[in-house]
């Protein structure tokens, strides 16, 4: 069986926050609350993760997260997009924000090949979850 893919949805932007809350220091030596989920999930046995982001997401997470754990695991980004829809749907033009979890998923369809398991970045789900 194929090692297990992380998922991590992250494409939020945190506009009632004021800014990308999935990065903001928790820590005592700045960690962030999703470093403790990856942690957690690494010792339960994932070796890959996926973050989906969005275009404005996308590099905080790169340089923020990405770069540290690429160190530990497979690291992986896709991109939730509104015009990402399965064949035979359109958009509808007065649709302005992205169409939830489903939908988020959906976007790692050309990346994730194994069995997965899918966390919102800002929240922590105890070791007990993976």
């Amino acid at each position: 069986m194929k090692e297990p893919f992380l998922v991590v949805m992250a494409a939020g932007l945190g506009s009632r926050f004021g800014g990308p809350k999935q990065v903001e220091p928790v820590g005592a030596h700045g960690e962030i609350l999703l470093d403790y989920s990856v942690y957690d999930a690494m010792r339960a046995g994932f070796r890959n993760v996926v973050f989906i982001v969005n275009e404005k997401t996308e590099e905080i997470f790169r340089e923020r997260i990405g770069r540290r754990m690429k160190k530990q695991m497979s690291v992986f980004y896709v991109r939730q997009s509104l015009s990402d829809l399965p064949a035979g749907f359109r958009l509808p033009p007065e649709r302005q924000k992205p169409w939830g979890t489903a939908h988020a998923v959906l976007s790692c369809r050309e990346v994730v090949d194994a069995p997965f398991a899918v966390i919102n970045a800002d929240d922590y789900y105890g070791p007990e979850s993976f």
